[in-house]
């Protein structure tokens, strides 16, 4: 019988199973956790006193999750204009748990906020217990989480109503399971269907379960291919019936805003400008963390298959998406950033985790020498700090900027537009939560034929197909169109015949598509506005 040879790990000499053990048990510090709900009562407290004590959400995309939760709620399966199934949804395991919200008494928002902050917290705990099975001592862990609770695309995240906190825990929670099924094989694989169940709320994490099974199988001699056999059918349980669904609806497994968004493989090469764009976005709130994060791959790879081996599932995750979106992207568009940067928000935790793996040896090396260490200390945590407070002001400005843009011009459609009118729009979320009538959408997520049309008649004078949009507003024929004249020049200009009715001002913009928001009656208008 071979018996495993002990290791060190973290300060702690034990056999290689139970120092993981003890990280999917061990507690962060209460400091920690403190720290993090007084940085979300902080920003909640920036939007409540800039909207007067409203509340709402800093993405138009927000409310596009609760009206598909409600229409879920309703009986109404993944829809989003009612009768009519839809594969919009990236996250249907988000919009399955805000469906839940609607059945309990008050503002669905609030509870949307509350899940969101519960998500959060979870995320900074995940994130302690991973960097202690990475190798990390718990001061060091400590200060990892500590940084996650205070990287404010993170907490924008945790208020935004939309699913990136769901995914961030459950993707660490997967890969501190597979750390300790990497190391001991005889476990059950319970970290591929964890992470599958990751893949349900963001579509990035099919790249995570492919990425975990590739890094399992070169454990060498440590791998039980049965057990992995049988994590695979437990995944492909969870994620093949999304999957099919998808196609069957949408005619493809993947959802309609991948489609939208992304454009055909460019080859072998990434887009350069991209990478540089996706590094920006982690070097303002974390430069010490996004210029130490490949040393911590480097530190990965020399343990590789050798003592202290933790596998190179988080490397190979924190630089594998920039890379596969890097071929993807289309060119001279960069959709596939998401807005901010928020399809990379869950990889945070990750960058932090290689940094401070990549700067261990030297926190160690100054463990006797305090002043060093507290200048180390105040120099890693200071740019977190400052991004922090400035980032509550830009969370409270995007909500504002939602809620002076498309939550008021729902409003206006409500009590001028008849029901039965049907109108085209671009910001397809908050117009249909709180506007009845049913909607064509210019950006394909819900109407996903638009996008045919649109790709045919993309050139680089017109990037979003504008000509194509027209050719399929004609063949519908809606009511009215309610689009910024800034982002389709070509679409509103005079002579396709939309005339402005309504003319919406957002003050003070940084979020929506442009400053002012315009209601076109078409030249297809069935009926006039109400009194």
């Amino acid at each position: 019988m071979k018996v495993a040879a002990p290791t060190y790990d973290g300060g702690v000499h034990a056999s290689p199973h139970r120092p993981q053990d003890r990280a999917l048990r061990e507690r962060v510090p209460h400091g920690v956790l403190w720290a993090a709900a007084v940085v979300l009562l902080g920003y909640f407290a920036a939007e409540a006193s800039l909207l007067s004590f409203r509340l709402g959400f800093p993405l138009d995309d927000s409310w596009i999750h609760l009206q598909f939760a409600r229409n879920l709620a309703s009986g109404l399966g993944l829809s989003y204009n009612p009768g009519e199934l839809v594969t919009g949804s990236t996250a249907p395991l988000w919009t399955a748990l805000l469906s839940l919200l609607f059945h309990l008494p008050g503002n669905v928002v609030v509870w949307t906020k509350l899940a969101s902050a519960v998500l959060f917290v979870a995320s900074v705990h995940a994130t302690f217990r991973l960097g202690r099975a990475l190798g990390l001592e718990r001061d060091l862990a400590s200060v990892a989480s500590l940084l996650v609770a205070g990287t404010y695309w993170l907490v924008w995240s945790a208020l935004s109503g939309m699913e990136i906190v769901l995914f961030v825990w459950l993707s660490l929670e997967g890969i501190l399971l597979h750390l300790r099924e990497r190391r001991d094989p005889q476990r059950p694989c319970l970290s591929l269907p964890v992470l599958a169940l990751s893949a349900l709320a963001r579509p990035e994490a099919l790249l995570l379960l492919m990425l975990a099974i590739a890094d399992r199988l070169t454990a060498g001699d440590q791998v039980d291919l049965r057990r992995l056999g049988r994590g695979m059918v437990a995944a492909a349980l969870f994620v093949v019936p999304t999957l099919l669904f998808y196609w069957r609806v949408g005619g493809s497994p993947l959802p309609t805003t991948f489609g939208a968004k992304a454009g055909e493989m460019r080859g072998l090469l990434p887009d350069g400008q991209y990478l540089f764009m996706v590094f920006g976005i982690f070097f303002r709130p974390q430069p010490w963390m996004a210029l130490l994060a490949a040393a911590g791959a480097a530190v990965l790879l020399r343990r590789w298959r050798g003592d202290g081996d933790r596998g190179l599932l988080i490397a190979l995750w924190g630089f594998g998406l920039p890379f596969a979106y890097a071929l993807l992207v289309p060119q001279g568009k960069h959709l596939l950033l998401g807005n901010f940067g928020r399809y990379f928000f869950p990889l945070f935790p990750v960058v932090i985790l290689l940094g401070c793996l990549g700067g261990r040896e030297v926190w160690q090396r100054w463990r006797g020498l305090r002043p060093l260490r507290a200048l180390l200390l105040v120099a890693l945590i200071l740019p977190t700090l400052y991004t922090l407070v400035q980032g509550a002001g830009f969370f409270a400005r995007n909500v504002a900027n939602v809620e002076d843009g498309d939550v008021r011009m729902a409003s206006w459609l409500r009590a001028h537009v008849p029901v039965e009118a049907v109108v085209a729009v671009q910001d397809i979320g908050a117009i249909r939560f709180f506007a009845p009538q049913r909607i064509l959408d210019l950006a394909g997520i819900v109407s996903p034929d638009i996008q045919r049309a649109i790709r045919a008649a993309t050139t680089p004078e017109d990037r979003f197909g504008q000509a194509g949009m027209l050719r399929y507003l004609e063949e519908k024929r809606p009511d009215y169109l309610v689009a910024f004249p800034s982002w389709y020049p070509q679409l509103v200009r005079a002579e396709t015949g939309f005339v402005p009715v309504y003319t919406l001002a957002v003050p003070d913009n940084i979020t929506l598509a442009g400053d002012q928001l315009v209601v076109y009656k078409t030249p297809w208008t069935r009926g006039g506005l109400l009194p």
